[in-house]
């Protein structure tokens, strides 16, 4: 392996092995004070892992999601993009409510399949005033990516 490639997974390692800045019931405590209107008992949202630099979400399967021609439809996958890419931040920088998403791209990659949405999302560079990640999400059960986004978040100084 070469020298650079060596160093790059050592540091990827050591990242990783950092402790995250919220846990789970941390986050699931700040969102519901701070975040009712999105993050509450009916949204069918929930956190299901945190790292230092990442999270797994799931938003639950509701017929209202469904548009015409059966699937889910695409602002349900861009909000729960968004929610994973929030989730993964907060876990790494902690309770930050006024870290706003300043931009977010989705690519529709084939038909989710009627069933809960998993979305893991990995922070691929954290700043002091941006962070960029990367979230897939999946259909549960499936391996295969129903979308794949990247997203900017710009982080409040102080």
């Amino acid at each position: 392996m070469a020298q650079s490639a060596k160093k790059s997974v050592e540091k990827s390692a050591k990242k990783s092995a950092k402790k995250s800045a919220m846990s789970v019931e941390e986050l699931h405590r700040f969102l519901t004070a701070e975040f009712p209107q999105v993050f509450h008992a009916d949204s069918g949202l929930s956190i299901e892992e945190v790292w230092h630099g990442g999270g797994r979400v799931r938003q639950a399967y509701q017929a209202q999601f469904i548009r015409p021609g059966g699937t889910i439809s695409g602002p349900t996958m861009m909000a729960l993009a968004d929610f994973a890419m929030y989730v993964g931040l907060l876990a790494s920088i902690g309770p930050v409510p006024l870290a706003v998403t300043t931009n977010l791209n989705i690519n529709f990659l084939r038909k989710p399949a009627a069933r809960d949405l998993i979305a893991e999302c990995r922070l691929l560079k954290l700043g002091k005033r941006l962070a960029v990640g990367e979230v897939t999400i999946r259909s549960e059960g499936m391996d295969e990516p129903v979308a794949h986004v990247t997203s900017t978040y710009s982080i409040p100084r102080g």
